[in-house]
This record gives C-alpha cells, sequence and structure tokens, in this order.
C-alpha cells in the first residue's frame, strides 16, 4: 500500500462521495435487511450480527478492490436478495437459512472464476448498458420532485442548494447538498430524538449451516439469479459507463467469495452496487477519473465504522427523513443519469435499441422473478440484432 500515493490522491469530494453512498445504502434499504432476517427466524442478537457482518463485508471488499484496481470499486448487500429472502424462507430454518447464503456465494464464485460473467458482459454494447443504467437510476431522478409532496421546503433548499454550488462550487456540491438536509432536519423540533440513539457496538454471531436440498434449489438459485441481474449487471454498467475497463470476473469472485465466509454470521450475499457506485464514479466525485478510487477507499472506512457500530449507526440513518434520503440519492446521480442518457441516445444505429432497454428497464417488469434490468438489456440486444440486419439490407 503506497500511503504517500493514496494522500496525494485524497480530496475532500471524493471522501463525501463515499460517505453518501454508505448513507444511502444504509439508510435506503436497512429495513429490508431486517424483515429479510427477522423471516430467517433471527433473535435480536442475531440481526446486530448482520449489520456488523454486513458492514464489514462491504467495507472490506470496497476498500481492497478499489485499492488494487485504482478504481472505484464499491460493493453492497443484495437488496432485491433481500426483499426475495423476507419472502422466501417462511418454511426454513435459521441453519438452512445459512446453507442457502453459501450456496448461492458459491454460484457467484463459480461464475466469476469460469469468466463466463464477463464474456457475457462483454457481448453487451455500452450504448446498451448505459441505457439500462440509466433505467435502473431513472426513479432516483424523479423522486427529487416526487419527495416534494412530503417535505417541500426541505427538498427545494437541496435542490437550490445544488444549482447554485454547480455553479460556484462544483467539487463540493453534494456536500453542500447534505449539509443543506442536515440543517434542515437540526432545525425542527424532532432533533431531541438525537439524544435517544443508543451508544452500542456490534457484535457477531456464528451460526453453522445446515443443508436442505430444496431450500437450495427454491431460495439458493433465485438468490443468486437475483443478485447477479439485479446488482451485478447494473454494477458493471456503472462502471463501463463511466469509463473502467476493470476486469469484471475477479470482482464476482471476490464478492462471492466475501459471502460464502460471511454467510454463517449473516452475510447473506455480495455483489457489486449500482446506485452508490453511480456517486462515486461521476464527475462530481472528482474530475480525474483516476482518483476516484478515494471514493472506494472512503466508502469502505465508513461501511466498517457502521458495521462495528451496529445498532447505533441504524438507529442514526433511521433518524433522517425518507425525503431527505430519497433527495440526497437523486440529486447526487443527476449527472450520471444525463451522462448514461446521452451516450444510450448519441447513435443512430443503436438509438432504438438503447430506448427499448430504457424503457424495459423502466418499466419494472419481472418474468419469473428476474428484474427489469436483465430484460431491458435482452430486449435491447435483440432490437439491436433485427435493426442491424435492417441496416445490412439497406446497404
Amino acid at each position: 500500500m503506497d500511503v504517500r500515493s493514496i494522500l496525494n490522491d485524497l480530496s475532500l469530494s471524493a471522501v463525501v462521495a463515499g460517505f453518501v453512498a454508505v448513507l444511502i445504502g444504509f439508510a435506503s434499504s436497512v429495513a429490508i435487511v431486517f424483515q429479510a432476517a427477522q423471516a430467517a427466524g433471527a433473535s435480536e442478537d442475531i440481526i446486530v450480527s448482520w449489520i456488523m457482518v454486513l458492514g464489514i463485508g462491504m467495507g472490506a471488499t470496497c476498500f481492497f478492490l478499489s485499492l488494487w484496481y485504482k478504481a472505484p470499486v464499491i460493493t453492497a448487500w443484495s437488496t432485491p436478495g433481500a426483499a426475495l429472502l423476507a419472502t422466501s424462507l417462511a418454511n426454513v430454518s435459521y441453519p438452512e437459512a445459512i446453507g442457502v447464503f453459501i450456496f448461492a456465494g458459491l454460484l457467484a464464485c463459480l461464475v466469476g472464476m469460469s469468466g463466463l460473467f464477463d464474456r457475457l458482459m462483454n457481448w453487451v454494447p455500452l450504448p446498451i448498458a448505459c441505457a439500462m443504467l440509466a433505467g435502473v437510476l431513472f426513479q432516483f431522478g424523479l423522486s427529487i420532485f416526487t419527495s416534494m409532496t412530503e417535505d417541500a421546503f426541505m427538498v427545494a433548499t437541496m435542490l437550490l442548494v445544488y444549482l447554485f454550488s454547480r455553479v460556484f462550487l462544483p467539487r463540493y456540491a453534494i456536500l453542500l447538498v447534505l449539509m443543506a438536509g442536515v440543517v434542515c432536519v437540526l432545525g425542527r423540533a424532532e432533533q431531541a430524538i438525537f439524544s435517544m440513539i443508543p451508544v452500542q457496538f456490534g457484535h457477531l454471531v456464528w451460526v453453522y449451516p445446515e443443508w436442505n436440498l430444496s431450500a437450495l434449489i427454491g431460495v439458493g438459485v433465485p438468490l443468486f439469479i437475483v443478485t447477479m441481474t439485479s446488482q451485478n449487471i447494473p454494477g458493471v454498467a456503472v462502471m463501463r459507463g463511466s469509463g473502467y475497463k476493470t476486469p469484471v470476473s475477479p470482482l464476482i469472485s471476490w464478492t462471492g467469495l466475501a459471502s460464502v465466509v460471511l454467510a454463517p454470521a449473516g452475510g447473506f450475499a455480495f455483489n457489486l452496487a449500482a446506485i452508490t457506485a453511480a456517486i462515486c464514479s461521476g464527475n462530481e466525485c472528482h474530475r480525474d477519473p483516476n482518483k476516484r478510487y478515494i471514493a472506494g477507499l472512503s466508502a469502505g472506512v465508513f461501511y466498517l465504522f457502521a458495521g462495528f457500530a451496529g445498532v447505533s449507526v441504524v438507529a442514526l440513518f433511521a433518524v433522517f427523513p425518507a425525503s431527505m434520503v430519497a433527495a440526497l440519492a437523486g440529486i447526487a446521480l443527476l449527472g450520471t443519469i444525463g451522462m448514461n442518457l446521452k451516450t444510450a441516445m448519441l447513435e443512430d444505429s443503436t438509438r432504438e435499441a438503447s430506448l427499448v432497454t430504457f424503457l424495459v428497464t423502466v418499466s419494472g417488469v419481472s418474468f419469473a422473478g428476474i428484474a427489469s434490468a436483465f430484460w431491458g438489456i435482452l430486449f435491447g440486444v435483440i432490437c439491436l440484432l433485427v435493426s442491424k440486419l435492417k441496416w445490412s439490407r439497406t446497404r
């Protein structure tokens, strides 16, 4: 580790991007993780273990992968996977659920080590990948304005701060937006709830797995598919759309290995992030793409703090209103949405296929339990192949 090089590349905007990624990652979906843990039959102690081990897993993979590849490699827990588990573990014991997590992680390891996922992603043209990513992020852009119905003053203040800071202090735009949101929260009578946040560190509860074939097939395989299609594919699209050529297969292998190793303590599924990765990969993070890896390092550190702080951090994130978190996410992703839409629609030969990809992804359709991001790419590639036949006949 070249500490001097890291210090030279260090920037406040990149550190803030990492913090915002962790804030949004925890605050937006930690409730789903609680539901998944409860559905698995986890006690209160085990739920705390889940939060701690998930923080450790995301922190370690973010930090070391970003450091090794000198790119903002942002990982996350599988939010769609947690939602799947919350509805699929009713008849599965907790040790059997641990077996399911390990099995899904092993499948990810095998796909990564075989290089199959990397080859599949190389077949997807950049405009199609960008259209899919824009579709995934589109709802976050809309959330800026839909959240105004809940708190018009706070969201409007955050948006105005963003617009003015983009003119005068563009590198610190997201930091100023975050500060504006926090000031709005602190300026209200409800600020007294901050004093009620418990000071409590996390702890690990290790449970040995049990193997149930029907659970492995009925829950483990869908968990693997949902994580790959809903999380890893958009995550790779973020990296490709931002110009990073980081090899995909090792990333999938390492996140799968993290799932296998940490599953007994509650690390149900780790994967590449999409939404939070986009925050750490754009110009708002740093003008120089070669220095954005600092956002990955800082996200790793903040994830580790969040994991070790356990209940205290979860309670702190719960204090922030949903409207603030939604607005912050949407504003932080505005630039990324715009750039991906531009790339997707730039070429005449791929514009129609990109539009189909975008619309299918935005629609949120799901077939066979597979999310719309996968179907958007599939329909887009089919459309592109058909349109190429038309172009070749015209020539």
